[in-house]
């Protein structure tokens, strides 16, 4: 594959509608496979959000604080994963996934992985 065909796929970009847990995209063949892609980012919780939250469980339910901070940072580890399938040259990535770990007390990763791949209709 020459670099014209990848940098000019890669202008078109990959949508949220073309990423899939699954290792098929239906009504699409997959053409191309173009290995892992993966966005990752490190968040950690302020000491505002730390007393916000003691604040909240001290009542119970839903931590709000912490669930908006854990989406932020899947967000923004997807949206990365979806940077790096385009400037592959994908317009699809399969198999997507989670993970996330704890770094340091109060410091976590959070990554977004799954295979670029190229797919055509049919």
């Amino acid at each position: 594959m020459n670099s014209t065909n990848v940098q000019s796929r890669a202008g078109f970009g990959v949508t949220h509608e073309m990423v899939t847990t699954a290792f098929t995209l239906d009504g699409y063949k997959i053409v191309t496979n173009l290995g892992v892609v993966r966005g990752i980012t490190v968040r950690s919780r302020s000491v505002i959000g730390n007393v916000g939250a003691a604040f909240q469980m001290f009542f119970g339910g839903n931590i709000t604080l912490f669930s908006s901070l854990c989406e932020q940072a899947r967000n923004e580890a997807f949206e990365m994963m979806l940077r790096h399938a385009t400037e592959r040259g994908a317009n699809a990535v399969i198999g997507m996934r989670y993970d996330a770990t704890e770094i340091m007390n109060g410091v976590s990763e959070v990554l977004a992985y799954g295979t670029a791949v190229v797919v055509s209709r049919g």
